[in-house]
């Protein structure tokens, strides 16, 4: 491989070269159209003035490109007929080995109403590149296709019907994934198809399936017609029954079922407004009662729903004994029927071609290969859509310039991004900011000299007052330390008296006990 140019980014391009055998591989960077035919065809039942294939090509590099050297082939022209075609190295014929058809798209506009999609162009000695049209016959068309919100991804191939010879379309059911990216984001992208000999495939984009079944089962309309078919001359006998439900023969309408009764009448509690105005004629001006009144013209009663009001009566309906279910016409053997068990084995092919007309211009085509192996395909893809890839990265802005870019686009984003982002910022900023930090008291500035800062008035009266409280703390304190001692020596002489007063009491009872023995011995004596 052969280095080309230096990228942006640190990235090299290198022409990719295939890994293996090939049927077909271009990567346009010799800069020319050499081997490729350019349509002098005209197409049918079209005006002169469209009619021609004279949109343009040329071989050149994205408008933007990240990797300088690489080359593509462009569709220069908008609104008009393009086709160009080239032969393959050898035919390509449906045998034991898979098929891989594989190439890069990109939109460097965008995509209005246009396709993007390959023809492999069916093997015929009639084959005339220089003549291909949309009637050329084709055995496989692949790949984007948009117009309006319609997005596509197509596969289609033309079966050959084994009776009769005749070649019918048959599509691919529609990826499930959403395309709509890979048309508007202006990046190139790689679309891949493999078909393998037991009649399943698969569909990629930039290397990842999103489509893929078996052309057996998935296809519109089916490869092989049903054995069996609706009879086209059985008709429904004149009596066949398909009514599920009838009227109850045997139902009565109740006596009081009135059925003139209107859904509607007056309501009798209305009142006719005291203000209203008299009988309504087409004014000249605005009249102004009407405009302060609650209504204007001839009053009417409002109406409410009749209580009364049942409507039209009818029979309940009850199960037909005579049902017969849903007629349908008798099923006959299919005359047309075959059975095709390998619809893989399809009509060689042995050019590509592209047969396009787009409203817009300038879309990028690159590294085409066809070839049986996916490893070749893989190492061919990695080694040209894959280096794209990787400049782009380098070269991706950042998230910040993303989003700047998208509200550009969509202003709206800038309220999601106050929302989401700045807002929820802006709060934990503010709360991590609004605790007030604890300043030194004015008894510490006193107590070290060290100079005070300027303070508002607020905050001069909040220290006054702090300092106001600390030297009532502090005289309050002074107070209750002289206090105790006096407090001790008192209760100290409280305890004193107490004690002396126990002793005089009780000395005068001792005193008393004997004075009582000593008048008990006299009158002892005297006796």
């Amino acid at each position: 491989m052969e280095s080309k140019s230096d990228a942006m980014g640190g990235v090299t391009y290198i022409a990719p070269v295939p890994t293996g055998e090939v049927y077909f591989a271009e990567n346009f960077d010799k800069g020319t159209l050499e081997g490729w035919f350019l349509s002098k065809a005209k197409k049918d039942d079209t005006d002169d003035e469209i009619a021609k294939y004279d949109g343009k090509w040329e071989v050149q590099e994205m408008k933007d490109t990240k990797l300088p050297g690489d080359k593509g082939l462009v569709l220069i022209s908008r609104a008009k007929h393009h086709a160009i075609s080239a032969k393959l190295n050898k035919p390509f014929i449906f045998d034991t080995k898979p098929l891989i058809v594989q190439y890069e798209v990109n939109f460097q506009n965008g995509i209005e109403c246009g396709g993007a999609y390959v023809k492999l162009l069916t093997k015929s000695n009639d084959l005339n590149l220089d003549q291909f049209h949309d009637k050329t016959p084709y055995t496989i068309m692949f790949g984007p296709d948009k117009c309006g919100e319609d997005y596509k991804l197509h596969f289609i191939f033309r079966h050959k019907n084994p009776k009769t010879g005749q070649y019918e379309e048959k599509h691919a059911k529609r990826p499930e994934a959403d395309l709509k990216n890979f048309f508007t984001d202006k990046k190139t992208h790689l679309y891949t198809l493999v078909l393998n000999p037991d009649n399943s495939f698969e569909v990629l984009i930039d290397q990842t399936v999103v489509n893929s079944g078996n052309l057996l089962s998935d296809m519109t309309p089916p490869v092989n017609p049903p054995r069996e078919i609706e009879d086209p001359n059985d008709q429904k006998p004149e009596d066949w029954d398909e009514r599920a439900k009838i009227p109850d023969p045997d139902a009565v309408k109740p006596d009081d079922w009135d059925e003139d009764a209107p859904a509607k009448i007056p309501d009798e509690d209305a009142v006719k407004p005291e203000d209203m105005d008299g009988e309504w004629e087409a004014p000249q001006i605005a009249n102004p009662k009407c405009e302060s009144a609650p209504g204007c013209g001839t009053w009417q009663r409002p109406t409410i729903d009749n209580p009364n009001y049942k409507g039209k009566w009818k029979p309940t309906m009850i199960d037909n004994p005579n049902y017969q279910g849903i007629w349908k016409p008798r099923k006959i053997p299919n005359p047309d029927f075959f059975e095709d068990l390998q619809p893989f084995k399809m009509t060689p092919f042995n050019a590509v071609g592209l047969e396009l007309w787009s409203m817009t211009s300038d879309i990028f085509f690159d590294n085409f290969i066809i070839c049986t192996e996916r490893a070749v395909a893989d190492d061919w893809g990695n080694d040209g859509w894959g280096l794209k890839k990787a400049a782009d990265g380098a070269a991706e802005p950042g998230v910040v310039t993303q989003m700047m870019a998208a509200a550009e686009e969509r202003p709206w984003l800038w309220i999601v991004y106050i929302l989401t982002v700045a807002l929820p910022v802006f709060l934990v900023v503010l709360f991590c900011c609004s605790g007030k930090t604890k300043q030194p008291s004015a008894a510490e500035y006193k107590k070290t000299d060290a100079p005070q800062p300027d303070v508002n008035e607020e905050e001069k009266l909040e220290e006054k007052e702090k300092e106001e409280e600390e030297e009532e703390e502090e005289e309050e304190e002074e107070e209750t330390n002289e206090k105790k001692p006096e407090e001790k020596a008192r209760n100290d002489g409280n305890t004193e008296n107490v004690s002396q007063e126990e002793e005089a009491e009780e000395e005068e009872e001792e005193v008393e006990m004997e004075e009582e023995e000593e008048s008990r011995d006299i009158t002892e004596a005297s006796i």
